[in-house]
């Protein structure tokens, strides 16, 4: 472990490069570093005091690796060898400090920091060359004018710098005062505009209230105007629609007149329920009472009466009533009185008819197409029908039962075609 050497070396104070520093360093005594100390110091120096401040000191340096191969490093801790060491580096620390306490750089640099020393020492000196050019040329011209200022000058000038300080006084003052009495002015208008802020705020909020109730008015306006037009036009869909014709649908099924989908008659090969039948003929009579009622019919001896499924067919003056329903069993039982109701049922037809006719004023364009006349119904070949279900066949009944229901479908369109969508009779040109 005594072998091992531990190398300690100076660095450069600016780029921290590691120094080998030059032999003649060496060449310097203590007393000959005492002594250049004190030229170069304006107060006295206790050099036993500083050399033995400068045994405790510890430069800047470095550990190399020993020389062993190993990567390890060793710290040397036997006094006497650091006092070796002190003692041979004290000579080149003073030096270097007193360097650093003479120059705004500290020392020792490298070769390339002290190159670069130098250009800014140069730099600095001639500066300062050209600055004590400029003031000798101006010492000279100083020496060159001797014309001294009279002392009544200098006393007016005195005067006039007094009275301009005096009026600078005043308008400093002037200007103070002006200053508070804007700062008054600036906080008073400082309180209004936050008096105004704050009304602004309040402004804006009630803004954004009634704005937001603008809008919801608006879209309320908007819905209402989009309803009124799906309700424009949903009446003006209804204003041309045909209440007869939406309330009461004449329409066939085979062999069968139909209103509302009730069949009117019934077939031994398809037979239909008396309720049914009962039905489509209340059903017909509400029918028939309207459009009697439109046309200002008034009947002469007999008058429909619609009750549901249980019509019937009042005689006038007699107080007399004639079922327009019947009761159903074989047909050699079936009540008469149905016969007798739907047979004053055609006749009340037969003066509906002859009133449109009538009020066409023999217009041959319209003509309904099943004539009637005593009791019976007539088609395209004059073969006549009779309403009495107990004297004709199942089918004869049945097709003059849907022969009168297609009268009655053209009644039914005559009217609404005289009528507008108000209810009101359209006046014909003659």
């Amino acid at each position: 472990m005594a072998e091992d050497k531990v190398y300690v070396s100076f660095v450069c104070q600016r780029c921290s490069q590691s120094l080998k520093l030059d032999d003649s360093l060496n060449s310097f005594s203590e007393h000959s570093v005492d002594r250049n100390l004190a030229i170069h110091s304006n107060a006295d120096l206790d050099l036993e005091s500083e050399r033995h401040s400068l045994d405790q000191y510890v430069p800047p340096c470095r550990l190399s690796e020993s020389g062993n191969g190993t990567h390890g490093f060793m710290l040397i801790t036997d006094e006497n060898e650091v006092d070796l060491l002190s003692h041979i580096f004290k000579k080149r620390t003073v030096l270097f400090d007193h360097l650093s306490d003479n120059s705004e750089i500290d020392h020792p640099l490298c070769d390339e920091c002290t190159d670069y020393l130098i250009e800014l020492l140069e730099q600095q000196l001639e500066i300062t060359q050209k600055d004590y050019d400029d003031y000798c040329k101006y010492y000279k011209v100083i020496q060159a004018d001797n014309d001294e200022p009279k002392l009544a000058d200098l006393e007016k000038e005195l005067q006039d710098a007094t009275e301009d300080e005096k009026r600078l006084l005043e308008e400093l003052e002037a200007l103070q005062q002006e200053e508070e009495d804007m700062l008054r002015a600036i906080e008073e208008q400082e309180e209004i505009s936050r008096k105004i802020t704050l009304e602004e705020d309040k402004y804006r909020k009630e803004y954004v209230k009634h704005k937001r109730e603008w809008l919801i008015a608006e879209d309320e306006g908007r819905s209402l105007e989009c309803q009124l037009s799906a309700a424009n036009a949903q009446l003006d869909k209804l204003r041309k629609m045909n209440v007869f014709n939406a309330t009461f649908h004449i329409w066939h099924k085979g062999h069968f007149g139909t209103i509302n989908n009730f069949c009117l008659g019934t077939l031994p090969s398809a037979p239909v329920t008396w309720s049914e039948i009962n039905t489509a003929f209340g059903q017909t009579t509400l029918l028939f009472c309207a459009l009697a009622r439109k046309i200002n019919l008034t009947f002469n001896k007999y008058r429909p009466v619609p009750y549901g499924s249980h019509s019937y067919i009042e005689v006038i003056g007699e107080n007399k009533k004639i079922p327009l329903y019947g009761s159903g069993g074989p047909k050699y039982l079936w009540d008469t009185k149905f016969d007798a109701g739907m047979m004053a049922f055609l006749e009340c037809m037969q003066q509906f008819t002859e009133k449109i006719e009538e009020l066409e004023k023999n217009n041959k364009v319209f003509r309904f197409p099943y004539r009637i006349s005593n009791g019976k119904i007539e088609d395209s070949d004059n073969m006549k029908y009779s309403l009495r279900a107990t004297i004709i066949s199942e089918e004869q009944w049945t097709k003059a039962l849907k022969y009168m229901l297609t009268d009655l479908k053209w009644g039914l369109a005559w009217v609404a075609s005289q009528f507008d969508s108000n209810g009101e009779e359209i006046p014909t040109q003659n």
